[in-house]
């Protein structure tokens, strides 16, 4: 278990409605790690290790972002809060790429990722990344879209990122906050942040509820 802690003791927080709670972070990425460290709340890492993340076949593309993220809240609250005497809060996440109509997850070689990036260049897709916050009492979901534009992608521009930065742990073979962002996204519509992985501005919005 890795705890971070936030070093900012200001009389006004806008989430002291939190300090009751254990906050834990249910993710191994180290972007989402970062983007909820910039909301300014303690929190833990408790990656889930082994969790099945299948869905239904027929699962409607913009859906299966929000559905993995409650799958996965579903088999934390198994695994660590059911009989947890700490007061917890878990937050989960899943991120998926929609292009054409089909959904793209992570790649799981140099190969598919490189076929990925090709299928991105020159067009638009969508990004969703769906969420969960559930304690003992409640449980909230949500989805996030944004949309992303690639400019053309030479083959020596793809192979030049995938060797040196190896987007392998990213859906879509590509991390927006890398070079290739830099490079070759044309536009954004939506949030930034939740393209790299956690929509931090709905999040804020929703553990203030809690």
């Amino acid at each position: 278990m890795e705890k971070t802690d936030c070093n900012n003791h200001l009389a006004i927080n806008p989430l002291k409605n939190l300090e009751k709670f254990t906050v834990v972070l249910a993710s191994a990425s180290p972007r989402r790690r970062e983007l909820l460290s910039m909301l300014d709340i303690p929190f833990e890492i408790r990656p889930l290790e082994d969790c099945d993340e299948t869905y239904p076949a027929d699962l409607p593309p913009l859906e299966i972002s929000e559905y993995l993220a409650i799958k996965k809240s579903n088999e934390f609250y198994r695994r660590f809060q059911a009989e947890s005497t700490a007061n917890i809060l878990s937050i989960t996440a899943d991120t998926m790429v929609i292009v054409d109509g089909k959904p793209i997850g992570k790649p799981t070689d140099y190969v598919q990722a490189k076929a990925m990036l090709r299928t991105l260049a020159g067009k638009a897709h969508t990004v969703v990344t769906g969420v969960s916050i559930r304690t003992k009492n409640k449980h909230l979901s949500f989805s996030s879209l944004s949309k992303v534009e690639f400019a053309e992608l030479t083959d020596e521009e793809i192979e030049y990122y995938l060797f040196k930065y190896r987007p392998y742990d990213k859906a879509g073979a590509y991390g927006i906050q890398e070079w290739i962002g830099a490079v070759a996204i044309k536009s954004i519509q939506g949030s930034f942040y939740n393209v790299m992985g956690l929509p931090v501005h709905r999040l804020f919005n929703h553990l203030k509820t809690f």
